[in-house]
């Protein structure tokens, strides 16, 4: 699934300006499609204009490929809505996007002829909290968009449908994010519940790899995933339903450590996903050929069941981790938002509503959302990953390793950006790391950047930032 998340150091080929947005992402999902073999887009509508006729530009500018890959048969365009339980403010997009779905049946349905299929059948909805929220989107669509086509305009008339047309189609799938650890744990119970009243076969659940990581640090983002796929797994063989699991991975090893080099380790980590997400910076940061490849693997591979968890030793090592990482996290909060001031912008846009806002309040201290902040910390040297380490005993240790997957390997890959010396390096993180055998030589190029941005905050002499934090960026492959 290739998405819109800003993580991206370099600016795509075809982008008007550094900041995507309008028709460069109309021609971003094409080139997602035609050149990177994805066949499924995510099409973010949250904070921007909603751009209702994305099928039809799509169809008229790129007849050709969709002449041969049919949008919503061999390929998906799935929307993300905004939460109306939390993005006020956006609330009624969510209902401009629902209505847009019919509409973009008939564009396809002027395409492809009778034989065309719904382009749009799916939406993601962020944030989710309950069952009755996932529910009401899907209420909505069935019963207020659908379901008045039946109904005359005035009383005695011919129905809506006669007068302009039937709706179609006459279902989508509410696809649930859970982006925070009481839902992550729960988003078992809550999908079960959704399905209760629901004869399908299939449903998607999508679970949230970066906030959570910014929330409670990577390890707790890991074990939170981990037991997570195991209860869904178990919903799945306990219900007859196939639940099909979306993972959100971004390209810092804080994100999810996705990069077309890491797929194979990937998928072993997680066998049971479905569906991969694919960021800015796994689709520009790195050669057309070499992502390419990396998708194919994603396309090919074939899925299994997840490995059991300690759920009591995981949640344990949660507790005591979380704790620890938010409370060096609250120390850095002053440097982090310095350093985060001069992180680019990818995407025109408002940035997508977290659990607590447009920025992150941990302990009472704003922060800015997550890519901003994991470049923030990797271009202060110190990347996020490394938090909260010191909270790990021996045996807590072990049984990460264990139930990681890769997590040595994952540690190794975010060390090679670290500044050991460097003042916003943590004592407590320092001897955890002396206390393991990771071995790691620093990056030189990267090195020589961070400490010129340290140098540049501490004298104010800040000009020369930018240019530094990208020339970092740049030797990571992902800006955060």
């Amino acid at each position: 699934m290739s998405t819109q998340h800003p993580d991206n150091v370099q600016v795509p080929f075809f982008a008007q300006r550094p900041d995507l947005g309008g028709d460069d992402e109309v021609r971003e999902a094409y080139y997602a499609y035609a050149d990177l073999g994805c066949d499924e887009q995510m099409w973010d509508v949250e904070g921007k204009e909603v751009d209702a006729f994305v099928v039809k530009k799509l169809l008229s500018r790129y007849g050709t490929f969709f002449g041969d890959k049919q949008l919503g048969r061999d390929v998906r365009l799935t929307l993300r809505v905004p939460n109306p339980e939390v993005e006020r403010a956006e609330a009624k997009i969510l209902l401009e996007t629902l209505e847009s779905i019919p509409r973009s049946y008939d564009a396809a349905r002027l395409f492809y002829g009778e034989d065309a299929t719904p382009p749009i059948f799916e939406v993601i909805l962020p944030m989710t909290t309950s069952a009755e929220a996932v529910d009401r989107v899907y209420r909505y669509y069935t019963d207020f968009i659908i379901g008045r086509q039946q109904a005359a305009a005035r009383p005695g008339d011919i129905s809506i449908a006669e007068w302009i047309g039937e709706f179609r189609p006459e279902r989508i799938s509410v696809i649930p994010l859970f982006e925070d650890r009481e839902h992550l744990l729960a988003s078992a119970d809550i999908t079960r519940a959704y399905l209760a009243d629901k004869d399908v076969e299939h449903q998607r659940v999508f679970l949230a790899r970066s906030d959570p990581a910014m929330n409670y640090g990577l390890v707790s983002a890991v074990l939170l995933v981990k037991i997570a796929l195991a209860r869904l797994h178990a919903l799945s063989a306990e219900t007859g339903v196939a639940i099909h699991p979306i993972l959100g991975m971004g390209s810092a090893p804080f994100r999810g450590n996705l990069t077309p080099h890491t797929v194979d380790g990937i998928c072993e980590s997680y066998p049971s996903v479905t569906t991969f997400t694919i960021q800015s910076a796994f689709k520009y940061d790195h050669s057309p050929a070499a992502v390419a490849s990396a998708i194919a693997k994603l396309l090919t591979r074939e899925t299994s069941a997840p490995r059991e968890v300690d759920e009591e030793h995981a949640l344990d090592v949660v507790e005591r981790y979380s704790a620890e990482y938010r409370r060096q996290v609250l120390g850095l909060a002053k440097a982090v938002n310095e350093a985060a001031r001069f992180v680019p912008s990818r995407r025109r846009r408002k940035l997508h509503v977290g659990l607590f806002g447009y920025a992150r309040e941990v302990g009472g201290v704003r922060l800015p959302r997550v890519i901003s902040f994991t470049a923030a910390l990797y271009s202060l040297g110190l990347p996020p990953e490394l938090l909260g380490l010191s909270a790990l005993t021996p045996a807590d240790l072990e049984f990460v390793r264990d139930a990681f997957g890769s997590f040595d390997r994952t540690m190794c890959a975010a060390l090679r950006f670290a500044d050991l010396d460097g003042p916003f390096m943590p004592a407590a993180v320092r001897n955890a790391i002396a206390r393991t055998d990771w071995e790691v030589e620093p990056v030189e190029q990267h090195l020589t950047a961070t400490r010129r941005i340290v140098s540049a905050l501490e004298t104010g002499d800040t000009g020369d930032i930018p240019e530094q934090v990208l020339r970092a960026a740049n030797v990571r492959k992902f800006l955060g």
